[in-house]
């Protein structure tokens, strides 16, 4: 397939949907051979944050000159993003590659009657990456969990360490509507004697992990189970923090900015040195440089200075919280905030901690099927109190709330990974 072939059939099959179960990308990943056997993995599951532990892992291992492998989504503006060898992206011509032989292999399958359906798109992607890596015959590679765990395709593996970053409610329609059963399908990553490092210290999805782990006979580290593990300041929007796990203490200022980025920072720490005990030893000055270096689009990335404007795929509670925080306590005031999200998020939840904080609010939406539409978040969430303007438009939202911004005050534009995706494509902030 040529590039415009290739685009088309990944519009054809993302609109299959989402199918939970592991027997039809291990049916053709047989068939490729088992691209994912040719190198030791780490899996990185989680509700928030395993984006950035996943990039703060790939850039240590970097650092220490291994080749490395690094998927990761949902992509910004290409679907490329989601497959990289180091920095690079994999190339057109490499990713056209892949694609056409993941498809010749499953339409070989179906007509032998291996295989009932096409993969989803995510698990061809997945596929994808993997025979990827094992042509550039990686050192290592890091997998972002797609949703949940258990029956996600990167969990075919048996990875070198096991990461679960966080639990909080986000897809509830697929993993459940208590943390206890999303905790049960995210920790479906772990396996029999594979460790865990778990940034869930409390409640019932702790309990979970922990559950799982001993059910698994799998060391199972809970970073924050002691409060004090983890302290940190700030001096202007430059967060240092300083993690004590066991009889070591570690400092480091992440170059991802945010209080959040201490506790990723933890998780990627924790993961280095257990990678380094079980494959090739690493440097802790190095683990360190890697985390301060480090850098990854759309997590409270900034791309204009007058007024300051922050772009952040905060797309559940959690994630909302985290870029709150970072506002009311960093971004320079009256501060205006550009809002989009998906329909089928709890918008209400999304919404709350961000929309009082700001003085104007432009609502937005992006050519999506699943995007939500001004009226809907408006109707979801309408004690205001403050200027709303509904833009239909995101270009246009922009304009909007630059021009209710001073110079000295600044705009924050979240509420989806999609909505700053659609803001790179159409490059209104170039780098």
């Amino acid at each position: 397939m040529n590039y415009g072939r290739c685009q088309e059939y990944l519009q054809e099959i993302a609109s299959s949907g989402i199918k939970f179960g592991l027997k039809n990308v291990r049916a053709v990943l047989a068939a490729l051979g088992h691209p994912e056997l040719r190198y030791p993995s780490v899996l990185v599951a989680g509700t928030n944050g395993k984006g950035s532990v996943c990039a703060m892992l790939a850039e240590i291992l970097s650092l220490h000159g291994h080749s490395v492998g690094l998927f990761t989504s949902p992509h910004l503006v290409r679907v490329e993003e989601r497959i990289r060898v180091g920095k690079e992206m994999i190339a057109p011509g490499d990713f056209c590659s892949c694609l056409s032989l993941v498809k010749r292999t499953i339409d070989r399958l179906i007509r032998q009657g291996s295989l009932r359906f096409p993969l989803t798109y995510f698990e061809t992607l997945t596929a994808c990456a993997f025979l990827y890596f094992a042509r550039r015959k990686v050192d290592i590679a890091i997998l972002e969990v797609g949703m949940g765990g258990r029956l996600d395709a990167t969990n075919v593996v048996v990875p070198l360490v096991s990461v679960i970053t966080s639990i909080s409610y986000d897809h509830v329609e697929f993993l459940g509507r208590t943390l206890s059963r999303i905790a049960t399908e995210k920790a479906g990553i772990i396996k029999r004697r594979v460790p865990v490092i778990s940034g869930v210290s409390e409640g019932p999805a702790a309990r979970v992990i922990k559950r799982k782990a001993k059910e698994m006979d799998a060391p199972c580290f809970d970073l924050f189970e002691e409060k004090s593990a983890l302290r940190w300041s700030r001096k202007g929007r430059r967060f240092s923090f300083s993690f004590r796990w066991g009889d070591r203490t570690f400092r480091y200022s992440p170059s991802l900015p945010g209080a959040h980025q201490g506790r990723n920072g933890a998780l990627a720490v924790a993961a280095a040195l257990e990678i380094g005990r079980r494959w090739k030893p690493l440097n802790e000055e190095t683990i360190l440089r890697g985390i301060r270096q480090v850098r990854w689009e759309g997590r409270l990335e900034i791309v204009g200075r007058r007024p300051l404007v922050v772009l952040d795929g905060a797309h559940n509670e959690e994630g909302a919280k985290a870029a709150a925080a970072y506002a009311r306590e960093v971004m320079p005031k009256p501060l205006s905030l550009v809002f989009g999200t998906m329909k089928d998020k709890d918008i209400r939840r999304v919404a709350r901690p961000l929309f009082p904080l700001a003085r104007t609010i432009v609502l937005t939406t992006i050519p999506y099927h699943r995007a939500a539409s001004p009226e809907l978040i408006f109707a979801a969430y309408p004690e205001h109190g403050r200027s709303v303007f509904l833009e239909p438009d995101p270009g246009r939202a922009v304009v909007v709330a630059r021009r209710m911004t001073p110079s000295r005050g600044s705009i924050l534009i979240t509420g989806s990974l999609f909505l700053v995706g659609e803001i790179k494509r159409r490059g209104l902030f170039p780098a």
